[in-house]
Protein backbone atom coordinates (compact mmCIF):
# COMPACT_ATOMS: atom_id res chain seq x y z
CA UNK A 1 0.00 0.00 0.00
CA UNK A 2 1.33 3.38 -0.99
CA UNK A 3 0.94 6.49 1.11
CA UNK A 4 2.10 10.08 0.88
CA UNK A 5 4.13 9.61 4.06
CA UNK A 6 7.16 7.36 3.72
CA UNK A 7 6.28 3.81 4.61
CA UNK A 8 8.74 1.23 5.97
CA UNK A 9 9.39 -1.88 3.93
CA UNK A 10 7.68 -4.15 6.42
CA UNK A 11 4.77 -3.98 8.84
CA UNK A 12 5.17 -4.60 12.53
CA UNK A 13 2.66 -6.12 14.93
CA UNK A 14 1.46 -4.39 18.08
CA UNK A 15 3.47 -6.83 20.18
CA UNK A 16 6.67 -5.80 18.37
CA UNK A 17 5.95 -2.12 18.81
CA UNK A 18 5.29 -2.45 22.54
CA UNK A 19 3.26 -0.01 24.55
CA UNK A 20 0.31 2.04 23.33
CA UNK A 21 -1.27 4.78 25.44
CA UNK A 22 -4.85 4.81 26.66
CA UNK A 23 -6.79 6.37 29.51
CA UNK A 24 -7.17 4.50 32.78
CA UNK A 25 -10.83 4.97 33.50
CA UNK A 26 -14.09 4.48 31.66
CA UNK A 27 -16.80 6.83 32.89
CA UNK A 28 -20.40 6.60 31.79
CA UNK A 29 -22.33 9.86 31.74
CA UNK A 30 -26.04 10.23 31.05
CA UNK A 31 -27.16 11.24 27.57
CA UNK A 32 -30.21 13.05 26.37
CA UNK A 33 -32.52 11.21 23.99
CA UNK A 34 -31.83 11.71 20.31
CA UNK A 35 -34.80 12.89 18.34
CA UNK A 36 -36.42 10.84 15.61
CA UNK A 37 -35.95 13.79 13.31
CA UNK A 38 -32.25 13.08 13.09
CA UNK A 39 -30.87 16.22 14.73
CA UNK A 40 -30.11 15.03 18.24
CA UNK A 41 -26.90 13.63 19.63
CA UNK A 42 -26.44 11.47 22.68
CA UNK A 43 -24.58 14.34 24.40
CA UNK A 44 -26.25 17.41 25.80
CA UNK A 45 -26.23 20.94 24.40
CA UNK A 46 -23.64 23.66 24.57
CA UNK A 47 -23.31 23.32 28.35
CA UNK A 48 -22.06 19.76 27.94
CA UNK A 49 -18.25 19.65 27.76
CA UNK A 50 -18.47 16.73 25.33
CA UNK A 51 -20.16 19.05 22.82
CA UNK A 52 -17.53 21.79 23.25
CA UNK A 53 -14.19 20.05 23.49
CA UNK A 54 -12.10 18.45 20.75
CA UNK A 55 -12.38 14.93 22.25
CA UNK A 56 -8.93 13.91 21.10
CA UNK A 57 -7.69 12.12 24.23
CA UNK A 58 -8.61 8.67 25.43
CA UNK A 59 -10.00 10.08 28.66
CA UNK A 60 -12.31 12.48 26.81
CA UNK A 61 -13.47 10.01 24.16
CA UNK A 62 -14.12 7.14 26.55
CA UNK A 63 -16.07 9.47 28.82
CA UNK A 64 -18.13 10.97 26.02
CA UNK A 65 -18.96 7.76 24.11
CA UNK A 66 -21.59 6.43 26.49
CA UNK A 67 -23.93 3.50 26.64
CA UNK A 68 -26.82 5.94 26.98
CA UNK A 69 -25.74 7.74 23.82
CA UNK A 70 -25.55 4.48 21.86
CA UNK A 71 -28.93 3.39 23.21
CA UNK A 72 -30.46 6.71 22.16
CA UNK A 73 -29.56 5.94 18.55
CA UNK A 74 -30.92 2.43 18.85
CA UNK A 75 -34.20 3.72 20.22
CA UNK A 76 -34.53 5.96 17.17
CA UNK A 77 -33.80 3.03 14.85
CA UNK A 78 -36.52 1.05 16.65
CA UNK A 79 -39.00 3.91 16.14
CA UNK A 80 -38.06 4.08 12.48
CA UNK A 81 -38.77 0.37 12.08
CA UNK A 82 -42.05 0.70 13.98
CA UNK A 83 -43.21 3.47 11.66
CA UNK A 84 -42.29 1.59 8.50
CA UNK A 85 -45.62 0.50 6.98
CA UNK A 86 -44.14 -1.12 3.88
CA UNK A 87 -46.84 -3.39 2.39
CA UNK A 88 -44.46 -6.35 2.24
CA UNK A 89 -41.93 -5.78 5.05
CA UNK A 90 -43.52 -3.58 7.74
CA UNK A 91 -41.72 -3.06 11.02
CA UNK A 92 -38.26 -3.46 9.48
CA UNK A 93 -35.33 -1.42 8.23
CA UNK A 94 -34.60 -3.69 5.28
CA UNK A 95 -32.89 -2.25 2.21
CA UNK A 96 -35.41 -1.00 -0.31
CA UNK A 97 -37.99 -0.03 2.33
CA UNK A 98 -38.92 3.27 3.97
CA UNK A 99 -37.39 1.89 7.17
CA UNK A 100 -33.98 1.82 5.56
CA UNK A 101 -34.45 5.19 3.85
CA UNK A 102 -35.34 6.79 7.18
CA UNK A 103 -32.33 5.12 8.84
CA UNK A 104 -30.10 6.68 6.17
CA UNK A 105 -31.73 10.07 6.75
CA UNK A 106 -31.23 9.84 10.52
CA UNK A 107 -27.57 8.86 10.38
CA UNK A 108 -26.60 11.25 7.58
CA UNK A 109 -28.46 14.14 9.20
CA UNK A 110 -26.56 13.84 12.47
CA UNK A 111 -23.24 13.53 10.70
CA UNK A 112 -23.81 16.57 8.48
CA UNK A 113 -24.80 18.66 11.46
CA UNK A 114 -21.64 17.53 13.25
CA UNK A 115 -19.52 18.78 10.35
CA UNK A 116 -18.66 15.63 8.45
CA UNK A 117 -18.48 15.52 4.67
CA UNK A 118 -21.33 13.09 4.00
CA UNK A 119 -21.85 11.20 0.75
CA UNK A 120 -24.86 9.06 -0.07
CA UNK A 121 -23.26 6.37 -2.21
CA UNK A 122 -25.82 4.72 -4.56
CA UNK A 123 -25.90 1.06 -5.53
CA UNK A 124 -28.40 -1.18 -7.27
CA UNK A 125 -29.66 -4.47 -5.86
CA UNK A 126 -32.36 -7.03 -6.44
CA UNK A 127 -35.36 -6.45 -4.20
CA UNK A 128 -37.18 -9.70 -3.51
CA UNK A 129 -40.80 -9.78 -2.41
CA UNK A 130 -42.03 -12.25 0.19
CA UNK A 131 -43.00 -15.67 -1.12
CA UNK A 132 -46.22 -17.53 -0.32
CA UNK A 133 -46.65 -21.16 0.76
CA UNK A 134 -50.20 -22.17 1.73
CA UNK A 135 -51.64 -25.61 2.27
CA UNK A 136 -55.24 -25.85 1.07
CA UNK A 137 -56.20 -29.47 1.80
CA UNK A 138 -56.61 -31.63 3.80
CA UNK A 139 -56.24 -28.72 6.28
CA UNK A 140 -55.76 -25.03 5.51
CA UNK A 141 -52.52 -23.47 6.77
CA UNK A 142 -50.23 -20.57 5.91
CA UNK A 143 -46.56 -21.55 6.27
CA UNK A 144 -43.42 -19.51 6.78
CA UNK A 145 -41.34 -19.61 3.62
CA UNK A 146 -39.01 -17.72 1.32
CA UNK A 147 -37.96 -18.03 -2.28
CA UNK A 148 -34.59 -19.57 -3.03
CA UNK A 149 -32.10 -17.08 -4.39
CA UNK A 150 -32.40 -17.18 -8.15
CA UNK A 151 -35.90 -18.64 -8.10
CA UNK A 152 -38.06 -17.67 -11.08
CA UNK A 153 -41.42 -16.05 -10.42
CA UNK A 154 -44.59 -18.06 -10.54
CA UNK A 155 -48.05 -18.56 -9.05
CA UNK A 156 -49.08 -22.22 -8.79
CA UNK A 157 -52.00 -23.93 -7.05
CA UNK A 158 -52.12 -27.69 -7.36
CA UNK A 159 -51.43 -31.17 -6.05
CA UNK A 160 -48.44 -31.81 -3.79
CA UNK A 161 -46.35 -34.76 -4.96
CA UNK A 162 -43.83 -36.05 -2.33
CA UNK A 163 -40.57 -37.26 -3.90
CA UNK A 164 -38.68 -40.07 -2.11
CA UNK A 165 -38.89 -38.38 1.30
CA UNK A 166 -38.04 -39.90 4.69
CA UNK A 167 -39.95 -38.56 7.72
CA UNK A 168 -38.78 -41.10 10.31
CA UNK A 169 -35.62 -42.42 11.92
CA UNK A 170 -32.44 -40.69 10.85
CA UNK A 171 -34.34 -39.09 7.94
CA UNK A 172 -31.46 -39.84 5.61
CA UNK A 173 -32.57 -39.42 2.02
CA UNK A 174 -31.66 -38.75 -1.57
CA UNK A 175 -34.97 -37.00 -2.20
CA UNK A 176 -34.98 -35.46 -5.67
CA UNK A 177 -31.29 -36.19 -6.26
CA UNK A 178 -31.77 -38.79 -8.98
CA UNK A 179 -34.09 -38.97 -11.98
CA UNK A 180 -35.26 -42.38 -10.73
CA UNK A 181 -36.73 -40.67 -7.63
CA UNK A 182 -39.43 -39.27 -9.89
CA UNK A 183 -40.15 -42.54 -11.75
CA UNK A 184 -43.76 -43.61 -11.33
CA UNK A 185 -44.87 -40.29 -9.82
CA UNK A 186 -47.77 -38.55 -11.52
CA UNK A 187 -46.85 -35.05 -12.71
CA UNK A 188 -49.39 -35.09 -15.52
CA UNK A 189 -51.87 -32.73 -13.87
CA UNK A 190 -52.32 -29.10 -14.88
CA UNK A 191 -50.43 -27.92 -11.79
CA UNK A 192 -48.19 -30.14 -9.68
CA UNK A 193 -45.91 -29.13 -6.82
CA UNK A 194 -42.90 -31.37 -6.17
CA UNK A 195 -42.16 -31.78 -2.45
CA UNK A 196 -38.51 -32.70 -1.90
CA UNK A 197 -36.49 -33.02 1.26
CA UNK A 198 -33.14 -31.45 2.06
CA UNK A 199 -30.26 -33.91 1.94
CA UNK A 200 -27.41 -35.46 -0.08
CA UNK A 201 -27.33 -33.24 -3.19
CA UNK A 202 -27.39 -29.53 -3.97
CA UNK A 203 -30.69 -27.69 -3.98
CA UNK A 204 -30.39 -26.82 -7.66
CA UNK A 205 -30.17 -30.50 -8.61
CA UNK A 206 -33.46 -31.22 -6.85
CA UNK A 207 -35.13 -28.28 -8.59
CA UNK A 208 -33.76 -29.19 -12.02
CA UNK A 209 -34.87 -32.82 -11.80
CA UNK A 210 -38.32 -31.88 -10.46
CA UNK A 211 -38.82 -29.50 -13.36
CA UNK A 212 -37.65 -32.15 -15.83
CA UNK A 213 -40.24 -34.56 -14.38
CA UNK A 214 -43.02 -32.06 -15.07
CA UNK A 215 -43.46 -30.15 -11.79
CA UNK A 216 -44.78 -26.59 -12.08
CA UNK A 217 -43.36 -25.60 -8.65
CA UNK A 218 -40.90 -27.03 -6.10
CA UNK A 219 -40.99 -26.96 -2.30
CA UNK A 220 -37.75 -27.97 -0.56
CA UNK A 221 -38.27 -28.70 3.14
CA UNK A 222 -35.64 -29.16 5.81
CA UNK A 223 -34.26 -32.58 6.60
CA UNK A 224 -35.23 -32.74 10.28
CA UNK A 225 -32.35 -34.98 11.30
CA UNK A 226 -31.05 -32.62 14.01
CA UNK A 227 -32.14 -29.33 15.64
CA UNK A 228 -30.18 -27.23 13.14
CA UNK A 229 -32.21 -28.75 10.29
CA UNK A 230 -35.71 -28.26 11.64
CA UNK A 231 -36.54 -24.69 10.61
CA UNK A 232 -37.28 -23.16 7.23
CA UNK A 233 -34.50 -23.92 4.77
CA UNK A 234 -33.67 -21.31 2.15
CA UNK A 235 -30.66 -21.49 -0.14
CA UNK A 236 -29.56 -20.47 -3.59
CA UNK A 237 -29.93 -22.05 -7.00
CA UNK A 238 -26.69 -20.49 -8.20
CA UNK A 239 -25.95 -19.04 -11.60
CA UNK A 240 -27.22 -20.30 -14.98
CA UNK A 241 -29.33 -22.97 -13.31
CA UNK A 242 -31.90 -23.34 -16.06
CA UNK A 243 -34.81 -23.64 -13.61
CA UNK A 244 -37.98 -21.91 -14.83
CA UNK A 245 -40.44 -22.85 -12.05
CA UNK A 246 -40.76 -21.21 -8.60
CA UNK A 247 -38.73 -22.80 -5.77
CA UNK A 248 -39.48 -22.08 -2.11
CA UNK A 249 -38.37 -23.45 1.26
CA UNK A 250 -40.20 -24.95 4.24
CA UNK A 251 -39.49 -26.31 7.71
CA UNK A 252 -39.38 -30.04 8.37
CA UNK A 253 -42.68 -29.98 10.27
CA UNK A 254 -44.46 -28.07 7.51
CA UNK A 255 -42.98 -30.36 4.89
CA UNK A 256 -44.35 -33.34 6.78
CA UNK A 257 -47.80 -31.72 6.80
CA UNK A 258 -47.59 -31.02 3.07
CA UNK A 259 -46.78 -34.70 2.51
CA UNK A 260 -50.22 -35.74 3.81
CA UNK A 261 -52.44 -37.78 1.49
CA UNK A 262 -54.64 -35.57 -0.70
CA UNK A 263 -52.51 -32.47 -0.04
CA UNK A 264 -52.92 -29.41 -2.26
CA UNK A 265 -51.08 -26.14 -1.91
CA UNK A 266 -50.46 -22.67 -3.27
CA UNK A 267 -46.94 -21.42 -4.08
CA UNK A 268 -46.26 -17.85 -5.19
CA UNK A 269 -43.02 -16.04 -6.00
CA UNK A 270 -43.49 -12.43 -7.12
CA UNK A 271 -41.05 -11.12 -9.75
CA UNK A 272 -38.15 -9.26 -8.15
CA UNK A 273 -37.29 -5.61 -8.85
CA UNK A 274 -34.06 -3.74 -9.33
CA UNK A 275 -33.95 -0.93 -6.77
CA UNK A 276 -31.42 1.73 -5.83
CA UNK A 277 -30.37 2.39 -2.25
CA UNK A 278 -27.50 4.13 -0.52
CA UNK A 279 -24.47 3.63 1.70
CA UNK A 280 -23.76 6.52 4.07
CA UNK A 281 -20.10 7.59 3.90
CA UNK A 282 -18.83 10.25 6.32
CA UNK A 283 -15.31 11.66 6.26
CA UNK A 284 -13.29 13.86 8.60
CA UNK A 285 -10.05 15.02 6.93
CA UNK A 286 -6.82 14.49 8.83
CA UNK A 287 -3.40 16.00 8.42
CA UNK A 288 -2.55 13.01 6.22
CA UNK A 289 -5.21 12.81 3.52
CA UNK A 290 -3.55 9.72 2.03
CA UNK A 291 -3.84 7.51 5.11
CA UNK A 292 -7.51 6.73 5.70
CA UNK A 293 -8.84 4.89 8.77
CA UNK A 294 -12.19 3.29 7.98
CA UNK A 295 -14.83 1.78 10.25
CA UNK A 296 -18.11 0.36 9.01
CA UNK A 297 -21.32 -1.39 10.01
CA UNK A 298 -24.30 -2.46 7.96
CA UNK A 299 -27.32 -0.28 8.58
CA UNK A 300 -29.99 -2.51 7.06
CA UNK A 301 -32.02 -5.15 8.89
CA UNK A 302 -33.37 -8.41 7.57
CA UNK A 303 -36.92 -8.42 6.24
CA UNK A 304 -38.15 -10.27 9.33
CA UNK A 305 -37.60 -7.56 11.93
CA UNK A 306 -36.13 -4.22 13.05
CA UNK A 307 -32.54 -5.46 13.32
CA UNK A 308 -31.53 -3.74 16.54
CA UNK A 309 -28.67 -6.08 17.45
CA UNK A 310 -28.12 -7.09 13.80
CA UNK A 311 -26.93 -4.55 13.07
CA UNK A 312 -28.25 -1.51 14.84
CA UNK A 313 -25.68 -2.26 17.56
CA UNK A 314 -22.64 -1.76 15.35
CA UNK A 315 -24.26 1.13 13.47
CA UNK A 316 -25.12 3.01 16.67
CA UNK A 317 -21.70 2.42 18.22
CA UNK A 318 -19.78 3.84 15.26
CA UNK A 319 -22.28 6.70 14.95
CA UNK A 320 -21.69 7.72 18.57
CA UNK A 321 -17.94 7.39 18.00
CA UNK A 322 -18.05 9.53 14.87
CA UNK A 323 -20.09 12.26 16.54
CA UNK A 324 -17.73 12.32 19.51
CA UNK A 325 -14.69 12.69 17.24
CA UNK A 326 -16.27 15.35 15.02
CA UNK A 327 -14.25 18.23 16.50
CA UNK A 328 -10.98 16.35 16.80
CA UNK A 329 -7.97 17.14 14.62
CA UNK A 330 -6.76 13.67 13.67
CA UNK A 331 -3.41 12.88 12.12
CA UNK A 332 -5.06 10.45 9.71
CA UNK A 333 -8.28 10.92 7.78
CA UNK A 334 -11.30 9.24 9.39
CA UNK A 335 -13.96 7.63 7.25
CA UNK A 336 -17.08 5.95 8.59
CA UNK A 337 -19.48 3.83 6.54
CA UNK A 338 -23.00 2.57 7.09
CA UNK A 339 -23.61 -0.13 4.50
CA UNK A 340 -26.84 -1.06 2.75
CA UNK A 341 -28.12 -4.46 1.61
CA UNK A 342 -25.60 -6.45 3.62
CA UNK A 343 -28.39 -8.89 4.38
CA UNK A 344 -28.94 -9.35 0.63
CA UNK A 345 -25.35 -10.50 0.13
CA UNK A 346 -22.87 -7.75 1.19
CA UNK A 347 -24.05 -5.68 -1.75
CA UNK A 348 -23.50 -2.10 -0.57
CA UNK A 349 -19.95 -2.58 0.68
CA UNK A 350 -18.95 -4.64 -2.36
CA UNK A 351 -20.29 -1.95 -4.68
CA UNK A 352 -18.39 0.75 -2.78
CA UNK A 353 -15.02 -1.00 -2.96
CA UNK A 354 -15.57 -1.97 -6.59
CA UNK A 355 -16.02 1.66 -7.61
CA UNK A 356 -12.77 2.81 -5.95
CA UNK A 357 -9.71 3.30 -8.09
CA UNK A 358 -6.57 1.43 -7.08
CA UNK A 359 -5.12 4.72 -5.88
CA UNK A 360 -8.12 5.24 -3.61
CA UNK A 361 -7.88 1.67 -2.28
CA UNK A 362 -4.21 2.23 -1.52
CA UNK A 363 -5.09 5.20 0.67
CA UNK A 364 -7.18 3.03 3.02
CA UNK A 365 -4.82 2.06 5.85
CA UNK A 366 -7.27 -0.33 7.45
CA UNK A 367 -10.91 -1.27 7.73
CA UNK A 368 -12.68 -2.10 11.01
CA UNK A 369 -15.97 -4.03 10.81
CA UNK A 370 -18.61 -4.09 13.55
CA UNK A 371 -21.46 -6.52 12.85
CA UNK A 372 -23.42 -7.50 15.99
CA UNK A 373 -21.64 -6.16 19.08
CA UNK A 374 -24.41 -6.39 21.71
CA UNK A 375 -25.85 -9.92 21.49
CA UNK A 376 -28.11 -10.70 24.47
CA UNK A 377 -26.39 -14.02 25.28
CA UNK A 378 -23.01 -12.69 24.19
CA UNK A 379 -19.43 -13.76 24.20
CA UNK A 380 -16.65 -11.37 23.19
CA UNK A 381 -14.98 -12.38 19.92
CA UNK A 382 -12.26 -10.90 17.72
CA UNK A 383 -11.67 -11.76 14.06
CA UNK A 384 -8.86 -14.33 14.11
CA UNK A 385 -6.40 -12.66 11.74
CA UNK A 386 -3.37 -14.56 13.06
CA UNK A 387 -5.27 -17.85 12.58
CA UNK A 388 -4.29 -19.02 16.05
CA UNK A 389 -7.61 -20.87 16.39
CA UNK A 390 -8.99 -21.32 12.87
CA UNK A 391 -7.36 -21.54 9.44
CA UNK A 392 -8.86 -18.67 7.45
CA UNK A 393 -10.75 -19.62 4.27
CA UNK A 394 -9.59 -16.32 2.75
CA UNK A 395 -6.26 -14.56 2.28
CA UNK A 396 -5.64 -12.42 5.38
CA UNK A 397 -4.10 -9.07 4.38
CA UNK A 398 -0.79 -8.20 5.98
CA UNK A 399 -1.31 -5.89 8.95
CA UNK A 400 -4.60 -7.47 10.06
CA UNK A 401 -2.91 -9.27 12.95
CA UNK A 402 -1.94 -5.94 14.51
CA UNK A 403 -5.62 -4.96 14.55
CA UNK A 404 -6.52 -8.23 16.26
CA UNK A 405 -3.78 -7.59 18.82
CA UNK A 406 -5.13 -4.12 19.60
CA UNK A 407 -8.65 -5.41 20.24
CA UNK A 408 -7.37 -8.30 22.35
CA UNK A 409 -5.05 -6.10 24.41
CA UNK A 410 -7.96 -3.81 25.23
CA UNK A 411 -10.10 -6.73 26.41
CA UNK A 412 -7.11 -7.93 28.46
CA UNK A 413 -6.69 -4.48 30.01
CA UNK A 414 -10.35 -4.50 31.02
CA UNK A 415 -10.05 -8.08 32.34
CA UNK A 416 -12.60 -9.31 29.84
CA UNK A 417 -12.07 -12.83 28.47
CA UNK A 418 -12.44 -13.17 24.72
CA UNK A 419 -12.34 -15.80 22.01
CA UNK A 420 -11.52 -15.97 18.33
CA UNK A 421 -14.03 -15.77 15.49
CA UNK A 422 -12.96 -17.17 12.16
CA UNK A 423 -11.49 -14.56 9.81
CA UNK A 424 -14.01 -15.59 7.18
CA UNK A 425 -15.05 -12.55 5.15
CA UNK A 426 -18.70 -13.28 5.91
CA UNK A 427 -19.56 -9.66 6.58
CA UNK A 428 -18.81 -6.29 5.01
CA UNK A 429 -15.06 -6.63 5.38
CA UNK A 430 -15.04 -9.20 2.56
CA UNK A 431 -14.55 -6.67 -0.24
CA UNK A 432 -11.81 -4.91 1.73
CA UNK A 433 -9.76 -8.04 2.39
CA UNK A 434 -10.18 -9.07 -1.24
CA UNK A 435 -8.63 -5.68 -2.10
CA UNK A 436 -5.71 -6.44 0.23
CA UNK A 437 -6.73 -3.89 2.88
CA UNK A 438 -5.84 -4.85 6.49
CA UNK A 439 -9.05 -5.56 8.38
CA UNK A 440 -10.40 -6.63 11.74
CA UNK A 441 -13.55 -6.61 13.76
CA UNK A 442 -15.62 -7.59 16.76
CA UNK A 443 -18.51 -10.04 17.07
CA UNK A 444 -20.71 -11.15 19.97
CA UNK A 445 -22.42 -14.13 18.32
CA UNK A 446 -25.48 -15.00 16.26
CA UNK A 447 -27.38 -18.31 16.01
CA UNK A 448 -24.72 -20.62 17.45
CA UNK A 449 -25.69 -22.18 20.78
CA UNK A 450 -23.71 -21.19 23.89
CA UNK A 451 -21.97 -24.06 25.64
CA UNK A 452 -21.75 -24.73 29.36
CA UNK A 453 -18.07 -23.75 29.24
CA UNK A 454 -18.91 -20.44 27.57
CA UNK A 455 -21.68 -19.71 30.08
CA UNK A 456 -19.17 -20.28 32.89
CA UNK A 457 -16.76 -17.77 31.34
CA UNK A 458 -19.12 -15.05 30.08
CA UNK A 459 -22.35 -15.76 31.95
CA UNK A 460 -25.65 -16.03 30.15
CA UNK A 461 -27.62 -19.15 29.25
CA UNK A 462 -26.04 -22.38 28.08
CA UNK A 463 -28.11 -24.21 25.49
CA UNK A 464 -29.46 -20.95 24.02
CA UNK A 465 -28.14 -19.10 20.97
CA UNK A 466 -25.83 -16.14 21.45
CA UNK A 467 -28.67 -14.16 19.87
CA UNK A 468 -31.95 -16.10 20.23
CA UNK A 469 -33.69 -13.44 18.11
CA UNK A 470 -31.17 -13.54 15.28
CA UNK A 471 -32.94 -12.64 11.99
CA UNK A 472 -36.34 -12.59 13.71
CA UNK A 473 -39.00 -10.03 14.55
CA UNK A 474 -37.91 -10.09 18.20
CA UNK A 475 -34.54 -8.48 17.35
CA UNK A 476 -35.84 -5.30 18.92
CA UNK A 477 -34.65 -2.76 21.48
CA UNK A 478 -34.91 -5.39 24.22
CA UNK A 479 -32.64 -7.79 22.35
CA UNK A 480 -29.32 -6.48 23.72
CA UNK A 481 -26.87 -7.06 26.52
CA UNK A 482 -25.92 -3.68 27.92
CA UNK A 483 -22.60 -4.79 29.36
CA UNK A 484 -21.47 -6.20 26.03
CA UNK A 485 -22.68 -3.13 24.17
CA UNK A 486 -20.98 -0.72 26.58
CA UNK A 487 -17.62 -2.49 26.58
CA UNK A 488 -17.61 -2.88 22.81
CA UNK A 489 -18.69 0.73 22.23
CA UNK A 490 -15.75 1.85 24.36
CA UNK A 491 -13.43 -0.47 22.43
CA UNK A 492 -14.71 0.80 19.07
CA UNK A 493 -14.06 4.39 20.15
CA UNK A 494 -10.66 3.45 21.58
CA UNK A 495 -9.55 1.75 18.37
CA UNK A 496 -10.76 4.60 16.18
CA UNK A 497 -8.90 7.20 18.23
CA UNK A 498 -5.74 5.08 18.31
CA UNK A 499 -5.65 4.74 14.54
CA UNK A 500 -6.72 8.34 14.05
CA UNK A 501 -3.25 9.29 15.25
CA UNK A 502 -1.11 6.37 14.09
CA UNK A 503 -1.49 3.29 11.92
CA UNK A 504 2.20 2.42 12.14
CA UNK A 505 1.49 -0.97 13.74
CA UNK A 506 -0.74 -1.91 10.80
CA UNK A 507 0.78 -0.43 7.64
CA UNK A 508 4.02 1.17 8.80
CA UNK A 509 2.88 4.77 8.28
CA UNK A 510 4.15 6.84 11.17
CA UNK A 511 1.80 9.18 12.95
CA UNK A 512 2.04 10.70 16.39
CA UNK A 513 0.96 9.73 19.91
CA UNK A 514 -2.61 10.28 21.00
CA UNK A 515 -2.69 13.40 23.19
CA UNK A 516 -3.18 12.97 26.90
CA UNK A 517 -1.87 10.75 29.67
CA UNK A 518 -0.56 7.40 28.42
CA UNK A 519 -0.86 3.94 29.88
CA UNK A 520 0.68 0.74 28.61
CA UNK A 521 -1.52 -1.88 27.00
CA UNK A 522 -0.81 -5.42 28.20
CA UNK A 523 0.00 -8.19 25.78
CA UNK A 524 -3.14 -10.09 24.70
CA UNK A 525 -4.13 -12.73 27.23
CA UNK A 526 -5.04 -15.14 24.45
CA UNK A 527 -8.35 -16.59 23.29
CA UNK A 528 -10.35 -18.90 25.54
CA UNK A 529 -10.50 -21.60 22.87
CA UNK A 530 -14.11 -22.60 23.53
CA UNK A 531 -15.11 -23.54 19.96
CA UNK A 532 -14.89 -27.02 18.51
CA UNK A 533 -16.17 -25.93 15.10
CA UNK A 534 -14.17 -24.42 12.28
CA UNK A 535 -15.94 -21.08 12.21
CA UNK A 536 -15.65 -19.78 15.74
CA UNK A 537 -19.38 -19.33 15.98
CA UNK A 538 -19.46 -17.14 12.90
CA UNK A 539 -22.35 -18.72 11.04
CA UNK A 540 -24.25 -15.59 9.94
CA UNK A 541 -24.27 -16.15 6.19
CA UNK A 542 -26.46 -17.34 3.34
CA UNK A 543 -26.19 -21.07 2.65
CA UNK A 544 -25.95 -22.22 -1.01
CA UNK A 545 -25.35 -25.88 -0.34
CA UNK A 546 -27.57 -28.88 0.24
Amino acid sequence: MSHEDAAPTRRRSLRALGAVAIATTLTVVPATAASAGGHGHGHGGKSDPCARQANDTYAEVLKCVTLDGVLDHLKVLQKIADKNNDPYYPGTRAAGTKGYADSVKYVSGLLRKAGYKVTLDPFEFTFNFPAVLEQITPAAADYETAAFTGSPAGDVTGRVVPVDINLTGDRANTSGCEATDFAGLDFSGPADIALVQRGTCNFVVKAQLAQAAGAEAVVIFNQGNDPTREGVVVGTLGEDHGVTVPVVGASFANGASLASAGSTAHVQVIPSETRTDYNVIAELPGKNRNNVVMAGSHLDSVTEGPGINDNGSGSAAILETALTLAKSKPQNTLRFAWWGAEEEGLIGSAAYVAELSQAEKDKIALYLNYDMVGSPNYIFQVYDADQSSFPAPVVVPEGSTAIEDLFESYYTLKKQPYDDAEFSGRSDYQAFIEAGIPSGGLFTGAEVVKTEQQATIWGGTAGASFDPCYHQACDNIGNLDRKALEINSDLIAFAQLTYAFSTESVNGVKGRPVPGKPIKLPAPAGPQGTFNTGDGGDEHEHHPES
